[in-house]
């Protein structure tokens, strides 16, 4: 197995060695493969290669999208809905890769191997298991069916009643990104066409802003925007994933705040911190408020902004402006808002 890391054009690669008794596995019959082409338009991730004599049975990337990463078992939530006891929020692009591995290897056998090479990358495994992953772990990750990734040519679902589930999730950063790895392998004991093989659900998030300059704010907007109703939601003020430190990104948007208390010496400010409901209450009031207090210490830092004139507060999800349930949804609710004091 090869992992390559790729940053300014510049391909490092890390090469995996493997036991002799391994070598086996590489040795699959070229008939094996071309009975089962991969499934039209997909294509290995350029960091993670797939376990020899695998072929991609389903096959998805979104530009940029929430995703939810497993860091505990499954478990019933209130609503008896099966959720990840522990969990990360990450937001990103997201490839899934659905793999279909050689018959008679076991989930255990292909997850050791690709554990071993992402160790051996520079990933830091942050959570595994294996029959304590809990019932229907499975169904956390690939249950709900309008994320279902199929292969065309094959009827119903592409991952069917799996056995023997195993599963890791692994970070890495890299220069500039953060990429975390979801892995969840099992046997697949459906109906299906090309069931009765092992099957491996990969999934790799690359931390990053998404695109901007699709709306622009400028001094002049926002301080419409606040004689107008008294206050102004700022979207353009983007943070690491929970963190509260500030994204160099975000410098263009702050930079017209500032403009805009430049050029009005009277107006003193509350920088009100927002999130949306992932996590609990009193984590994200914390972390709201150790982001209006960054927005504050950055207008007073690099644009010499009087302190004295910035107010900073947080109070997490208290006031949403969209609902929690959808991704596009909490992604409105994630804010800064200038209050006019």
């Amino acid at each position: 197995m090869v992992l390559a890391l790729k940053e300014n054009n510049i391909t490092f690669k890390t090469r995996i060695s493997l036991m002799t008794a391994l070598l086996a596995l590489w040795l699959v019959p070229p008939f094996a493969l071309a009975q089962h082409p991969d499934s039209p338009g997909s294509e290995d991730h350029p960091m993670v290669t797939r376990y020899e004599g695998s072929f991609i049975d389903g096959y998805e990337i979104r530009e940029f999208d929430e995703f939810i990463l497993p860091l505990g078992p499954a478990v019933w939530n209130d609503d008896r809905v099966r959720v990840p006891r522990e969990k990360t929020v990450l937001e990103g692009r997201i490839t899934r890769i659905l793999y279909r591995g050689p018959d008679e290897r076991s989930s255990l056998e292909i997850l050791r191997n690709y554990q071993s090479a992402l160790e051996s990358a520079g990933f830091e495994v942050l959570y595994s298991c294996g029959s304590d992953c809990g019932n229907n772990f499975s169904g956390i990750l690939y249950g709900p069916s309008e994320m279902r990734i199929k292969n065309t040519k094959t009827s119903g679902s592409a991952f069917d009643l799996p056995q023997d589930v195993r599963y890791l999730s692994a970070k890495m950063v890299d220069g500039s990104r953060t990429v975390h790895i979801s892995l969840l392998t099992a046997f697949d004991n459906g109906f299906g066409k090309l069931s009765k093989r092992p099957v491996t659900l990969l999934q790799i998030i690359e931390s990053r802003a998404m695109d901007t300059g699709m709306v622009t704010v400028d001094a002049e907007a926002i301080g419409k925007g606040i004689d107008a109703t008294g206050h102004m939601a700022i979207y353009g003020v983007q943070f690491d994933t929970n963190s509260a430190k500030i994204k160099p990104e975000s410098a263009p948007v702050l930079a017209e705040i500032a403009k805009l208390l430049q050029g009005r010496p009277s107006l003193n400010i509350l920088v009100v911190g927002h999130t949306d409901n992932q996590g609990a209450f009193e984590y994200n009031i914390s972390l709201s408020s150790q982001r209006a207090n960054s927005v504050a210490r950055y207008l007073a830092q690099h644009h010499n902004i009087d302190q004295g004139r910035l107010r900073a507060e947080g109070v997490g999800f208290l006031a949403p402006v969209a609902s929690n349930d959808t991704p596009d949804g909490r992604a409105k609710n994630r804010r800064v808002e200038l209050v006019k004091q």
